[in-house]
C-alpha cells in the first residue's frame, strides 16, 4: 500500500465520532456536564457519588438536585478519604470492586477523577453498569495526559476508554476534553502553583490555541476532537447498551 492509497481500518475520529458533541467545542468538566444534562431535564432522585472523597460532591448535588438521595462510596484509606470531616451525607465503604448495592439502584453514578486511581476498572465499571438503572447515566471525568498524582495508577486514552465502558456493558453518549495534557504537565514540573488552578475552570492555554489555529474554521466536533487528542482529562456520559437511544 502506497502512501498515497487509504488505510481499510477507520481512523481514530471515525471510531469515535458519535461520541463527539457538536453544540460547543468549549472546555468542560463533569460537574458543567451534569448541569447541562439536569437544565435540559435529567432528573435522577438516586445519586451514587463513586470515589466520593472527602464528600464535597454533596454540596454540587444539593445546589442542582436537591430532592435527590445521595451516597457517597469509597475505598476504606484514601488521602481524599482521610481528610473527610463531614457527617452530613450517607457515607459507604467497598472494597474497591465490588458495590454493596441492588441492581439497578441509582439512576446517576457520578464519578468525578476517580478512575485513574481503580485498581481494576473493568470490574469495576461492570458493578457500576450492574447498580445502574436500565436508563440510568453515569456521568464522569478521568485522566488522559496527567503526572502521577494521590496514588493514581492510569491515564487512560479516549479511544481505550471506550472500549472499557462497551466492554461493561455501556453505550457511550458523550466526550468531552477537560484541562490540557500540557499544562497539567507543566504545572507539576512548578511545583502545583495555586495560581495554576484557574485553568481547570477556564479554557486552558493549549486549548486555547487550538481555538485560535486552524482549527477555529473547523466544526465544533472537529474542535473537541483536537482537543481531545491532547487533553489533561476528559468528561464522559455513558448509558447502559441496552437503555433506549436518546431522543
Amino acid at each position: 500500500m502506497t502512501r498515497h492509497q487509504q488505510s481499510p481500518l477507520p481512523s481514530l475520529y471515525d471510531m469515535l465520532e458519535d461520541a463527539i458533541p457538536n453544540d460547543h467545542a468549549r472546555q468542560s468538566s463533569a460537574p458543567e456536564e451534569l448541569r447541562a444534562r439536569v437544565a435540559a431535564g435529567f432528573r435522577p432522585d438516586r445519586v451514587l457519588d463513586l470515589g466520593c472523597g472527602d464528600g464535597r460532591g454533596i454540596d454540587l448535588f444539593r445546589s442542582l438536585l436537591p430532592g435527590a438521595a445521595w451516597t457517597g462510596v469509597d475505598i476504606e484509606i484514601s488521602p481524599e478519604v482521610l481528610t473527610r470531616g463531614r457527617t452530613d451525607g450517607t457515607f459507604v465503604t467497598f472494597d474497591g470492586v465490588n458495590l454493596p448495592f441492588g441492581h439497578g439502584a441509582f439512576d446517576l453514578v457520578y464519578s468525578y477523577q476517580v478512575f485513574e486511581h481503580v485498581r481494576h476498572p473493568e470490574a469495576l465499571l461492570a458493578e457500576t453498569r450492574r447498580v445502574l438503572a436500565p436508563e440510568g447515566l453515569l456521568i464522569g471525568q478521568t485522566s488522559q495526559l496527567e503526572p502521577y498524582h494521590s496514588f493514581s495508577y492510569w491515564n487512560y486514552t479516549v479511544f481505550g476508554f471506550r472500549r472499557l465502558l462497551e466492554t461493561a456493558g455501556f453505550r457511550l453518549l458523550a466526550l468531552r476534553p477537560g484541562i490540557d495534557g500540557p499544562t497539567l504537565i507543566e504545572r507539576a514540573i512548578l511545583g502545583r502553583p495555586k495560581d495554576w488552578s484557574k485553568w481547570f475552570s477556564q479554557e486552558s492555554p493549549r486549548n486555547q490555541e487550538i481555538d485560535a489555529g486552524p482549527a477555529r474554521h473547523r466544526s465544533c466536533r472537529t474542535r473537541n476532537f483536537r482537543k481531545l487528542m491532547f487533553c489533561g482529562q476528559f468528561i464522559f456520559v455513558a448509558a447502559p447498551s441496552d437503555a433506549p437511544p436518546p431522543a
